[in-house]
């Protein structure tokens, strides 16, 4: 995956860094340049190519992990076990869980509504 990611960040960009990265890693998974069961490079091999600090890409694949993209295994690294479709999906669930959270609701209810939603 190292040699499909070939442009560092850039630093002029509105958009964090570590969600740069993880935008980048996306792009390369919905676009099946890595896939379900491949493993990344390591954090500081992708930190060199796209020339941020190794703190910014473990930030950013702490996010897609979260997403569902990336799965960290001990003495494995870390690899692709998602698609973009599920990440997007994530995503979704975090804003409504969000949302939910702004207006009083605990995660709870949010599953009881979705539960009896028609």
């Amino acid at each position: 995956m190292s040699t499909i990611i070939s442009q560092p960040v850039d630093r002029g960009e509105a958009i964090a860094l570590h969600e740069q990265v993880a935008a980048e890693i996306r792009r390369a998974i919905a676009e099946g340049e890595a896939g379900p069961g491949d493993r990344l490079p390591l954090a500081q091999d992708l930190a060199a190519v796209l020339g941020v600090n190794k703190n910014t890409v473990l930030r950013a694949l702490r996010v897609l992990r979260d997403e569902g993209l990336l799965e960290f295994g001990r003495g494995r690294g870390v690899t692709v076990v998602g698609t973009s479709r599920q990440s997007a999906l994530q995503q979704q669930i975090g804003a409504l869980l969000e949302i939910a959270r702004l207006h009083g609701y605990r995660r709870a209810e949010v599953i009881q509504m979705i539960e009896r939603y028609p």
